[in-house]
């Protein structure tokens, strides 16, 4: 049998790894993992699968066009899927061009490759509902007005367009989909989920060993978000992938909660007992053990304010769960668990 070649970008990344990782359980294929020629790289992500035979390390990067038709040309993938992103939403304000050279121009360079060396290639795109942005209905649906509140929203709705662009003019099997947040073990420390559940493993081990603890430092508690976890959407992903024509789906939850809620789960999760006081930029998560009444375990900081909010975020996967049969089989309350659980394990390593 002849093993399907899957070209993944973004590899050392949460959606990269998990993706590969799910195809090399489920599917007869061959991985090529690309990543960046850099002098500070972490694998930590790949580790369970990097000496698979069927799976390799290959470089690339999405801002030089020649590495990516190099790519392209030699290993002739059936998919391309593109992961690889400035995807840090607070920081695209800083450096909106460099965000927009990978997220839309990249995946330009990734059309193009596609179109001049394999037009048979099936290609992905990972959108945002960051795209969104300033809602104007919920729960948002793929039909939904782009109306992003950030570089990073407007750099995945350009690449959004361009997919489109060239599917409809070159016949490309090209598909961008709305991924809404998603998450999990693999998240990179800078998310602020990944953040409150590390914040929460280091608050719970001091506490265990009568040491002293800084309290987390967050921005804006009410904004609400349509959180998943990561490797739910793998593989709506690929069943997307898979369809006799290229159609376009939102992935999410269908549920919503606010970055409090995500904090007192956490908490509640690693056992400690806490209670919220003041408002605004006084707010701050308290904690009710045998310290002192007063001891904040989270506290508001406008350094984590965007100049632009996204107030609320919350799919519709109707469509998805209907015509692809997909549906997600982590619950928020489970996804923060395994994440707190996950840290709490590296805290306990460390020791």
């Amino acid at each position: 049998m002849e093993l399907k070649k899957v070209l993944i970008t973004g590899i050392l990344g949460q959606d990269g790894a998990n993706m590969a990782k799910y195809l090399l359980d489920t599917e007869d294929v061959l991985i090529y993992g690309m990543m960046r020629r850099t002098s500070n790289v972490n694998e930590t992500n790949i580790l369970e699968f990097k000496d698979d035979e069927r799976f390799s390390l290959v470089y690339g990067d999405l801002t030089d066009d020649v590495s990516i038709n190099k790519l392209v040309k030699e290993i002739e993938p059936d998919y391309l899927i593109n992961f690889a992103a400035n995807s840090f939403v607070g920081c695209s304000w800083d450096m909106p061009l460099q965000v927009f050279d990978v997220n839309t121009l990249g995946v330009i360079r990734c059309l193009e490759a596609i179109r001049k060396f394999k037009p048979e290639c099936r290609f992905y795109s990972a959108g945002s509902s960051e795209e969104l942005g300033d809602v104007d209905y919920s729960p948002q649906d793929i039909k939904h007005p782009i109306k992003p509140r950030s570089p990073y929203g407007a750099s995945k709705a350009a690449a959004r367009h361009i997919v489109k662009v060239y599917r409809e003019s070159y016949n490309l099997f090209a598909i961008h989909s709305i991924l809404f947040n998603h998450e999990g073990l693999k998240r990179g420390e800078e998310f602020v989920t990944r953040k409150i559940t590390k914040s929460v493993a280091k608050i719970a081990t001091a506490i265990a060993n009568n040491e002293k603890f800084e309290p987390m430092k967050l921005g804006n508690l009410n904004s609400k978000r349509d959180w998943s976890d990561s490797e739910d959407f793998v593989r709506g992903i690929w069943m997307m992938l898979n369809q006799e024509e290229p159609k376009e789906y939102i992935l999410s939850s269908d549920e919503t909660h606010t970055v409090k809620e995500f904090v007192e789960k956490a908490f509640e999760h690693a056992s400690i007992p806490g209670y919220w006081q003041g408002e605004g930029l006084s707010e701050k998560f308290l904690y009710e053990g045998n310290f002192t009444t007063s001891t904040a375990l989270a506290e508001v900081s406008e350094e984590f304010y965007r100049p632009c909010e996204v107030e609320l975020l919350y799919g519709n996967s109707f469509p998805a769960r209907t015509e692809l049969n997909w549906s997600p089989q982590i619950s928020f309350d489970k996804l923060v668990q395994r994440m707190v659980e996950y840290d709490l394990e590296l805290e306990h390593a460390k020791r």
